[in-house]
């Protein structure tokens, strides 16, 4: 699968998406499925959107130190999963929250806060608490182990175009599956896997 033509559809679906501009392509790590994102970073398209998502892990300065250096040097925007002290650390454009842990306020310190949902209801809390855009999911079948049930294409759908905030897609995207996206109110897409081919 190529990288590059997931980047250029994710382009075409983030036309006039988010004041200001928000990425249309974006890279989850996962501590067991993408163990090296740093190697990853290096060879992603640029205006792609890094998710370092650490989980605690006792080498995350030392890594989001250099997806920082990668990211300023390729022209990646690097969000940090859940933590806004490290994110500031290390001077990434913002943060990634799960809609587990959204704050109660958003502390607007960031250029870019995105926030996942799995609902049309949490989706409407994203927005209304002022999130930049959301990550739905999971819209196709996934590998991962999140406990969500797969949303599907038209129900995702329907959810992204009842909001103002732009929406990204998240979960079993490929590039065969990512057409289907096409025209359905979304900005963007998000991966993990897609970008391990």
């Amino acid at each position: 699968m190529s990288v590059q033509a997931l980047a250029a559809l994710a382009r075409r679906l983030n036309r006039g998406a988010g004041s200001p501009p928000i990425p249309a392509l974006y890279f989850f790590t996962d501590p067991e499925r993408t163990p090296d994102p740093v190697a990853i970073a290096r060879t992603l398209p640029a205006e792609t959107a890094v998710v370092y998502r650490h989980f605690g892990a006792p080498d995350r300065t030392r890594v989001a130190r250099c997806l920082a250096a990668i990211c300023r040097s390729r022209r990646l925007t690097l969000l940090i999963g859940a933590d806004p002290d490290l994110a500031e650390r290390v001077r990434a454009a913002g943060v990634h929250w799960p809609e587990r842990k959204l704050p109660e306020h958003n502390d607007r310190r960031f250029r870019l806060v995105t926030v996942s949902a799995h609902s049309r209801a949490a989706v409407a809390r994203a927005e209304t608490w002022g999130a930049n855009a959301c990550v739905l999911g999971p819209v196709f079948r996934t590998r991962s182990d999140s406990g969500n049930a797969t949303l599907g294409v038209f129900r995702a759908s329907q959810i992204a175009r009842r909001t103002t905030i732009p929406v990204i897609a998240l979960g079993g995207v490929s590039l065969n599956n990512a057409r289907k996206l096409n025209g359905r109110g979304f900005a963007g897409v998000a991966a993990i896997d897609a970008f391990l081919d």
